[in-house]
């Protein structure tokens, strides 16, 4: 075993433990919870991570669920899943949503500028997430499906603004 092969372990232990940290903590609140008189029931919980690669190689690790380490639940309200695939061959950029348990017509989705909000709610089942957009996208273009709990939301991409170039007349 070469030296830098245990230093790429190690920072990858490192990272890991980092990453882990946040669900250590929600055994302590989930214990604390059980062992209350409250007779409330909560749940379900669910938090995570989802990391991505950006085109440039950079990665992207984004939290998501209906809790936060350290703190307890306030809302019922659950962030969804949510994937932003961009496609530039096809000049198409697709909001990936996880959203079950609510139908179609629950579904409330509103783009304000560079941000698509997205609110569902089904009795007990609510969610709301607002996604951030870095692209430049047809708003007129948008059209959104949901099928098994999977809500897609599809953009054409709004091609650059090219200047036009204008022939000018000697008079």
């Amino acid at each position: 075993m070469h030296n830098h092969d245990i230093t790429d372990w190690d920072e990858f232990d490192h990272l890991f433990q980092k990453m882990m940290q946040p669900f250590k903590r929600l055994d302590t609140i989930w214990d604390n919870m059980e062992s209350s008189d409250n007779t409330q029931t909560f749940g379900p919980y669910y938090y995570g991570y989802s990391m991505t690669v950006e085109p440039d190689g950079k990665p992207v690790i984004k939290e998501y669920g209906n809790v936060r380490p350290g703190l307890l639940p306030t809302s019922e309200i659950k962030e969804p899943f949510v994937d932003v695939i961009v496609n530039d061959k096809e000049k198409v950029l697709k909001i990936v949503a996880e959203m079950p348990g609510v139908e179609k017509n629950n579904i409330e989705i509103e783009v304000v500028g560079q941000t698509v909000n997205l609110d569902a709610e089904n009795g007990d089942k609510k969610y709301h997430e607002k996604i951030p957009i870095k692209q430049k996208v047809d708003e007129d273009s948008v059209k959104a499906t949901y099928s098994n709990g999977i809500l897609e939301v599809k953009f054409r991409l709004k091609e650059e603004d090219q200047p036009q170039g204008k022939r000018v007349t000697v008079e």
